[in-house]
């Protein structure tokens, strides 16, 4: 099972704290480090007036001072940035970072945050709707084709996107949520990663979740060993390597791929410690 860290929580004493953490995991050979996509902190129990760093500007960063690990947004809602800029700031990171980037895609749902600056959170339909843009949109800039896109509510009369990404075919797009008509069905049609929850039922509900993203793999012709089955999950300060590594190996047994680990607060050094060797 791959595992990667998200960082949700930017309040140490120091924001020197980010890049040792960022290289501690580069090292330690952890699949990827995704940030919090938010303009506030929206971390659960956490205040809205806690330190947030905007995460494209913080991806930029961690590419200069990493050098294996990949990054991406966990995830972007959809609706906060116009659809090519967002696809143009992660093909960005791509070729910053030598190919290293996901296109991490949400609808979004955080309403306090987008009232409190000014942000535009549609109607779940228009979002969900606008996430598809954003998905056909990055697709046709990926290929080259430059040619007029109409979405649903995006236009782009010439979508140029140059320099390409460097990853071949392109930048992986993972699509958050667990959504089985809208947005399990366009991970099926669009995406390379989902991204489900772990709910403490035994596994029931993500092996429910596989069922039915498996159901819509075979509607839309393709293989679900093609999706990178990923799972938020928590590790708690004070685990021990063996309860992590139990963890890990039970989820793997639900078929999933990819271990996307968040912290209650900031992530602490030897919290990550503990990840890392119950990854060897």
């Amino acid at each position: 099972m791959r595992v990667s860290i998200s960082v949700t929580n930017f309040s140490w004493p120091s924001l020197d704290e980010l890049g040792a953490i960022a290289r501690q995991a580069d090292e330690g050979g952890l699949d990827t480090l995704w940030v919090s996509d938010h303009l506030i902190q929206a971390e659960p129990g956490t205040e809205p007036h806690e330190p947030m760093l905007e995460a494209y500007s913080t991806l930029g960063f961690l590419a200069s001072i990493t050098r294996w690990i990949r990054l991406g947004t966990m995830v972007s809602a959809v609706s906060f940035r116009p659809a090519a800029l967002l696809i143009k700031a992660a093909t960005t990171i791509d070729v910053l970072s030598g190919g290293r980037a996901w296109l991490g895609l949400g609808a979004g749902y955080h309403a306090g945050e987008a009232e409190m600056l000014g942000l535009p959170l549609p109607p779940t339909r228009q979002r969900f709707e606008e996430l598809e843009d954003v998905v056909q949109l990055a697709l046709r800039m990926w290929s080259g084709d430059e040619t007029p896109f109409t979405g649903t509510h995006t236009a782009a009369q010439n979508p140029v996107c140059r320099p390409a990404p460097i990853t071949r075919p392109h930048p992986p797009i993972l699509i958050g949520g667990a959504g089985e008509q809208k947005t399990l069905r366009m991970v099926a049609r669009y995406a390379q990663a989902c991204n489900l929850f772990d709910i403490p039922d035994g596994g029931r509900t993500v092996r429910h979740k596989l069922e039915v993203l498996a159901a819509h793999c075979e509607e839309e012709g393709r293989d679900p060993a093609d999706i990178d089955r990923t799972i938020a999950t928590r590790v708690v300060p004070g685990e021990t390597v063996a309860q992590v590594t139990d963890r890990l190996h039970a989820l793997a047994e639900l078929g999933l791929d990819h271990a996307v680990v968040i912290t209650a607060g900031p992530w602490q050094r030897e919290t990550l410690d503990v990840l890392i060797e119950a990854t060897r």
